[in-house]
């Protein structure tokens, strides 16, 4: 994002004559700066600006060239955290030495201002500038460098006015060149070699031929007389006369012998090309996850490593295709080791997509219309033929047919033989069975992946692994197994690990025995958990470990982030470590941790074992033999077996998102160890009491205090305790009824009838390796919502991918659109409540009342906002006013379809695109209107209210009121009527009200039986008929056969911060409850 400030350089030959010469740009190669176009202009600014550089420098080829370039002339290197700093920058200053900043931060410390400035004061003989508190003698040789390795730093407008902020991030085409020389040195090195010599000849050459005319011009300078009687300066003109020809024919010569090497060189380009793409693939992945940082150095280590294990082939084009599948192949690889599960697939997806457009397969239309779908803010003309598809659905299959005319009117086939296309949706594949209406063989494999989208969200996720599949091979949707001896043979001494933490992973046990294997353990091998005050002993160990070869794991360095940087100045500092020398840290992911230590690091990410026979196994293959005969009782080792199931599942739910737990939790090996003791104790207790098993005792420590300690959800706590009822009790023994956690015609899960390790390991290697959601109590429609929310959060990925520069909807400019999309948005816009006028009109005021006016007022503030935002920023678009950093956000926003974060903060919580938004800001402001011009209405939409409890407890409050009852003993009712509509309700209610707009997820409703039903398959949220809300005396409330249903805002429900819960309803039910709560049943006020 910050731009380069010099358009005047169209390219490098433009410059001749202006601001540098051929010959300068030959040195500066030779120093190291890559001598592509936009590397060569940064050089010239660097070198001839009129204010000190600060170079955004990612891949450190400005810090390399700069250190290279100015080392002859004493150059002094520091960072704004060495403690000496100013003393060495004031010797800089006073000895006219250069100076360089490296890993400057956002904070550049205002010490320097003068310096950057160059607030040079004094006359004649002494010039000085003011350096803190002291008076600093100024030598006019003096020079500053600012090197940063942020790729996107935002630095405030003081900084752009102090210095010469130069982008040196290296760009497709710079990065391809270079990777051709590194290529061709490997492949051919006599041509390399001939092509680095005829670069240093040349360089030569042109500096002879530069010092031939100096000395002719000062020559005739000093000439004094008639210069025909000059023999010196006659024999000097034949003497210069002569070389020069020489010297011009050799560079006319190394021209040819340059053109002749380049296409030589050429035939390696594919290559070199494939290479680059890759690494912008890489390093584009930090904007998913801030941990995710590569360096171009170690990039080049994968390239090196790649080019010496591909296959040799004497043809050209053979060995080509070897290196590059070879290349792919390794950094697929080496990026999946240090990324989630999550996003192995976006970044196969991401890659392949990159590929594709190098080679010009892929439209960026087409990709545009997949990640971001119809974002219009006008729903369709057409109007939906069916009531199948979802609306969303019917705008993105319009939007389709007009992105991709190829295909002929989709949306108009769909209209005339919908059978076809429902029969088509509603297969559990459709993404691997023919498209109806004779579209598949005319269809591309990714025109079919659109068309997906459009109908069934949820299988996009599959789609896309068959896509990559078909496009790159099956290996690149199957990521590697990392194993710890894989990690120890690609660590190295100079490069720490960095194991990233997932909830419930902790690689330390496995590091153990890995030192045990390799002859680390014992002493050699030294942990230390950090945490405040562990900051000297932790530099003491490292010291120790590098001079005596150990290994050294430095835990949750997440704890300690500011002292990772004194971390990372040791590590600097490391000159001939021991050969043995290996630091392991481990940290959970955080935007804060040192971009310096992730990119020389080998990053490995560490999650638990997805699926339930895998945890399993994962917890009985770390039980020792012995420990489960330890116990007297003869039902521990069952209880065992129980217990590491129940540690199973509860890790499991989490795959699936809010509708396992509210807040994805922590658990870990931990808690299942603590809770096996707790077993232990208890069960020998009970053998010298009675011998029978303390079942409430038990369940209380496990459910409440050790797991349930973990969860600060009430309705999460709730899930733990249901667990504990269905796991836990003498019926677990029943011969008569044998217990199973989960039966089905495919897999029974129970507990194994011969209670030693060895057997239970067997029993679990017999399970089916994936298991469906019904195993942990949540309806198959649970998997579902997993891929539906895995694609959407693939897409929004995407989006955040995407360059911010291209084109947009039919060839128009990115500027021009998003001017387009605040035009239409400000048309929509209302004019502000007029407050004061609206409290006459309400007379007297009453609690509900008092909610009205509380809400216009927020609801001002965000048309107030919006109006501000779409005004100024069409002014900058115009350039009239600056792009300050809040306007390039909402201008994203806008382009993208999104919400722009300024506004979401005035605005109800909500997950919908802005398209959808809008029309939701539309409704609001109808419901506003018809409040103050026909009063409260009979039917409130509580999802139009900025804070719906608020008007739920004015309710409540206004009938206890009017009926003389104490505040807090008073509740509310829930019934759920039989009116699907508003317009079905005839008249108010006397206190309390009808409540329309609630979306049913995990569960259906019955309207017949007037009760909660189990899900329809592949319908994961219904709305709800009308409910009745009334306010009532708490002890008056004799409730039977009803669920305690939570209702939240959205789909999110609710956080760790506890924002989110609306209120509860009562939900009638024939089903025990333990049946909902582990379904995850519950209401919302917004469908996404």
């Amino acid at each position: 994002t910050c731009a380069l400030p010099f358009k005047a350089v169209v390219s490098t030959q433009s410059t001749g004559g202006l601001l540098t010469n051929d010959v300068e740009i030959s040195q500066w190669t030779s120093e190291g700066l890559p001598p592509d176009e936009l590397s060569v202009q940064n050089g010239i600014l660097t070198t001839q600006g009129s204010r000190f550089p600060l170079c955004i420098d990612p891949q450190q080829q400005a810090l390399t060239w700069i250190t290279k370039r100015e080392e002859k002339n004493n150059l002094k290197v520091c960072t704004f955290n060495d403690g000496d700093f100013l003393k060495q920058l004031e010797l800089a200053i006073k000895y006219g030495f250069p100076f360089l900043f490296k890993d400057v931060d956002e904070y550049i410390d205002p010490v320097i201002d003068n310096v950057l400035e160059r607030n040079i004061k004094g006359t004649g003989q002494r010039q000085y500038i003011v350096l803190g508190d002291k008076e600093v003698d100024y030598d006019p040789n003096f020079r500053l460098y600012l090197d940063t390795k942020l790729a996107n730093p935002k630095y405030s407008p003081g900084v752009f006015g102090k210095s010469m902020v130069i982008n040196y991030t290296v760009t497709l085409k710079g990065l391809e060149d270079q990777l051709l020389s590194v290529i061709v040195k490997y492949e051919r090195p006599e041509l390399e070699e001939q092509r680095e010599k005829l670069i240093q000849e040349t360089f030569q050459n042109k500096q002879k031929l530069k010092d031939l005319e100096d000395t002719l011009l000062r020559e005739l300078a000093n000439s004094t007389g008639n210069m025909l009687d000059n023999t010196e300066l006659i024999s000097t003109l034949e003497d210069t006369k002569t070389k020069a020809a020489e010297v011009t024919e050799k560079l006319k010569l190394s021209v040819k012998t340059g053109v002749d090497i380049e296409r030589a060189r050429d035939g390696y380009r594919m290559a070199a090309n494939r290479g680059a793409v890759l690494f912008f693939v890489l390093s584009d992945m930090s904007v998913i996850n801030p941990m995710y940082q590569y360096s171009l150095m170690a990039f080049l280590e994968v390239f090196n490593i790649s080019l010496r294990r591909s296959l040799p082939d004497s043809l050209l084009n053979k060995r080509l295709r070897n290196i590059i599948d070879t290349l792919t192949q390794n950094i697929y690889t080496y990026a999946c080791t240090g990324l989630f599960e999550i996003h192995k697939l976006l970044f196969s997806f991401q890659m392949t997509i990159k590929i594709l457009q190098a080679r010009n397969e892929l439209r960026n239309e087409e990709l545009d219309f997949f990640v971001k779908g119809n974002i219009s803010l006008e729903k369709s003309a057409r109007r939906k033929p069916n009531t199948w598809m979802p609306d969303q659905g019917w705008e993105d299959l319009v939007k389709f047919g007009e992105v991709i005319t190829n295909l002929g009117d989709v949306p108009g086939m769909v209209e005339k033989d919908g059978g076809r296309w429902k029969a088509w949706a509603e297969l559990d594949d459709p993404e691997a069975k023919p498209v109806p209406g004779g579209l598949e063989d005319k269809m591309g494999d990714f025109q079919k992946l659109c068309l997906l989208k459009c109908f069934r969200v949820d299988r996009v996720y599959r789609g896309v692994t068959n896509y990559v599949t078909s496009q790159m091979g099956e290996k690149y949707v199957t990521p590697p197994v990392v194993t710890f001896e894989a990690i120890l043979e690609q660590s190295s001494p100079i490069s720490p690990v960095v194991f990233i933490l997932s909830p419930g992973s902790d690689p330390a046990s496995d590091l153990m025995k890995l030192a045990d294997r390799t002859g680390f353990g014992g002493n050699r091998l030294k942990f230390l958990a950090m945490g405040q005050g562990q900051e000297k002993a932790a530099l003491q160990l490292l010291d120790t470990a590098i001079t005596r070869g150990q290994w050294l794991m430095l835990q949750n360095c997440h704890l300690l982030v500011n002292w990772l940087i004194d971390l990372e100045k040791a590590l600097e500092k490391i000159q001939k470590p021991h050969p043995e020398f290996r630091l392991w840290l481990t940290t959970e992911p955080t935007p804060r941790f040192p971009v310096g230590i992730l990119q020389r690091s080998f990053k490995v990410v560490t999650e638990p074992p997805n699926g339930l026979k895998l945890n399993l196994r994962q917890t009985f293959v770390k039980i020792p033999s012995q420990s489960l005969q330890d116990c007297s009782h003869k039902a521990y080792p069952e209880l065992v077996f129980v217990l590491a199931f129940f540690h199973a599942v509860v890790q499991e739910r989490r795959k699936y998102g809010k509708i396992g737990w509210n807040i994805p939790y922590d658990f870990n090996e931990s808690d299942f160890r603590v809770c096996m003791e707790l077993l232990k104790t208890y069960l020998d207790k009970s053998m010298e009491i009675d011998g029978k098993i303390p079942w409430s005792s038990l369940k209380y420590l496990i459910g409440e205090v050790m797991y349930g300690g973990r969860a600060i959800d009430n309705f999460d706590r709730r899930i733990i305790n249901t667990y504990m009822d269905e796991y836990m009790g003498d019926f677990i023994f029943d011969s008569f009824q044998p217990f199973f956690f989960y039966k089905d015609k495919e897999v029974a899960y129970n507990i194994p009838k011969e209670s030693t390790r060895d057997k239970f390991l067997e029993y679990i290697e017999n399970l089916p390796l994936a298991n469906t959601p019904c195993v942990f109590g949540l309806h198959s429609n649970a998997e579902i919502g997993y891929f539906t929310n895995a694609a959407k959060d693939m897409c929004s990925y995407m989006i955040e991918l995407q360059p911010q520069t291209s084109s947009s909807e039919g060839g128009i400019s990115r500027e021009q659109y998003i001017e387009k999309v605040a035009n239409d948005i400000e048309e929509k816009l209302p004019v502000l409540f007029e407050l004061d006028r609206i409290r006459k009109q309400l007379g007297e005021i009453s609690p509900t009342a008092v909610v009205l006016l509380q809400e216009l007022e927020r609801f001002n503030a965000l048309i107030f906002k919006m109006k501000m935002s779409v005004v100024t920023l069409k002014r900058a678009l115009a350039g009239e006013v600056g792009m300050s950093a809040e306007l390039d956000e909402i201008a994203k926003a806008l382009f993208n379809g999104q919400i722009p974060a300024s506004w979401r903060r005035l605005a109800p919580d909500t997950l919908k695109s802005l398209g959808n938004w809008i029309a939701h800001f539309e409704r609001r402001f109808a419901q506003y209107s018809e409040w103050i011009d026909k009063g409260e209405p009979a039917v409130m939409w509580l999802s139009g209210l900025h804070i719906p409890e608020s008007y739920l407890t004015a309710l409540v409050q206004a009938t206890c009121r009017k009926n003389g009852w104490p505040l807090d003993k008073s509740t509310l009712y829930t019934t759920v009527t039989q009116h699907k509509t508003a317009a079905d309700v005839r008249e108010k209610l006397h206190s309390g009200c009808y409540v329309e707009g609630l979306y049913l997820e995990g569960g259906s409703w019955d309207t017949e039986a007037s009760c909660l039903r189990r899900s329809k398959p592949k319908v994961l949220v219904e709305e709800l008929p009308i409910l009745k809300v009334i306010p009532i005396e708490a002890h008056r409330l004799k409730l039977q056969n009803t669920f305690r249903t939570p209702v939240y805002t959205t789909s999110e429900r609710r956080n760790a911060m506890g924002v989110g819960l609306v209120f509860e309803a009562d939900l009638s039910t024939k089903e025990h409850n333990s049946h909902w709560v582990l379904q995850g049943a519950a209401l919302m006020l917004n469908a996404d």
